[in-house]
């Protein structure tokens, strides 16, 4: 089985070109952190992890009608998705204040917002991906305010939806991040989510306890892991005794 062309690797994924023309396969990595500048460590297992949550979330947004770049999962590590134009932005949506709008802005974690918050960062590792006004975006035309607002009405159809569904399995969504990218059919463009929603991009807690439940929950690997898994067991995603090792990458032809 020949090994495809590497297009692009992040921090927890790299994309292959795919089997068709307009698709990639996007590969999940084991890689320990997502944050700018973090070391290499790696925690077996999460990729695997990640890929059958993202999958089930983006199967159910695409299902309610919320476009994604999601087609299948192929295996335990890979996912088939449609081949889009990234946007260069973040879009994170804070329903809890915690992590850097805490540090920012000088409020307690834990404490609810009084609404929603969206805001826009420029996603760049080598800057930090420092926030960004609407007045940036579109000055240096990284995206247009049509596009915009397309952008924003994702991310709080997103927040209902993934609000609701971590709530009835005993999780607060504390805040996401999201990526769109520009899809292409024919002489027509729509903005679409694109990446990943997993706990590498959400912040998660326990409704009872308060206990953190994603990416950056404190404690070895051992501990991260088991934030990973709980996840996906709540969703009703992974059986208590699943492994979560698989060898990758495997291409499909």
């Amino acid at each position: 089985m020949s090994r495809r062309r590497r297009v692009y690797e992040g921090k927890g994924k790299v994309l292959y070109e795919g089997p068709e023309p307009g698709t990639l396969i996007q590969f999940f990595k084991d890689d320990a952190s997502t944050e700018p500048g973090a070391g290499a460590d790696v925690i077996d297992g999460k990729g695997v992890l990640n890929n059958r949550i993202s999958e089930y979330v983006f199967g159910h947004l695409n299902a309610i009608g919320i476009p994604t770049h999601f087609i299948r999962r192929l295996n335990m590590r890979e996912q088939l998705v449609r081949e889009v134009e990234m946007i260069p932005l973040i879009v994170t949506v804070r329903n809890i204040a915690a992590g850097s709008l805490s540090r920012r802005l000088g409020i307690e974690e834990g404490v609810p917002l009084p609404r929603s918050i969206v805001e826009f960062s420029l996603n760049s590792d080598e800057l930090g991906n420092p926030l960004v006004t609407e007045e940036h975006i579109t000055a240096f035309g990284w995206a247009s305010p049509p596009e915009l607002d397309d952008m924003m009405a994702l991310a709080i159809r997103i927040n209902d939806f993934l609000s609701g569904l971590f709530l009835g399995a005993g999780m607060q969504l504390v805040d996401f991040k999201i990526e769109c990218g520009r899809l292409f059919e024919g002489d027509m463009m729509r903005i679409i989510l694109a990446d990943e929603i997993s706990p590498d991009s959400c912040r998660l807690m326990d409704l009872a306890t308060r206990q953190r439940l994603d990416s950056r929950v404190e404690g070895g690997d051992g501990v991260a892991v088991s934030a990973y898994s709980e996840v996906a067991r709540r969703l009703g995603i992974m059986n208590e005794n699943e492994p979560t090792r698989a060898a990758g990458p495997v291409l499909v032809k």
